[in-house]
């Protein structure tokens, strides 16, 4: 069993920057890849990012590409999303995921595995 506890969230203006952390309890932590996803009230949730057991590989969603990097640290058993310059629209609760494979997964009927979200909210 895979068990995901994300934090890192909070309230920041636009412009600001956040980390979000997401810890994995699990063994063989680097057998997983890992993935971002959000959910706005009243939206379904999106893909965000997605990175592979490795690293080696990444996947931006176009809304976030060149403002967020994932990230992880295999010996921490830890996936990271660094968020700049962030916007009123990236207002969500943030979820990590993670499945068993080599490669990276966008969507989010791909996961075997859910954290209980992290809340960020940009205000203007």
């Amino acid at each position: 069993q895979v068990q995901l506890v994300e934090s890192g969230g909070g309230l920041v203006q636009a412009g600001g920057s956040l980390r979000l952390s997401c810890a994995a309890s699990v063994r063989k932590f680097s057998t997983y890849a890992m993935g971002w996803f959000r959910q706005a009230p009243g939206k379904e949730r999106e893909r965000v990012a997605a990175i592979s057991w490795s690293g080696g590989n990444a996947y931006y969603a176009d809304s976030v590409k060149g403002r967020f990097t994932i990230s992880r640290d295999n010996a921490k058993n830890t996936v990271y999303l660094q968020m700049n310059n962030l916007k009123t629209e990236d207002t969500a609760v943030y979820y990590c995921a993670a499945r068993g494979g080599v490669g990276y997964y966008i969507i989010p009927s791909e996961y075997n595995y859910w954290g209980q979200g992290t809340q960020v909210t940009v205000s203007s």
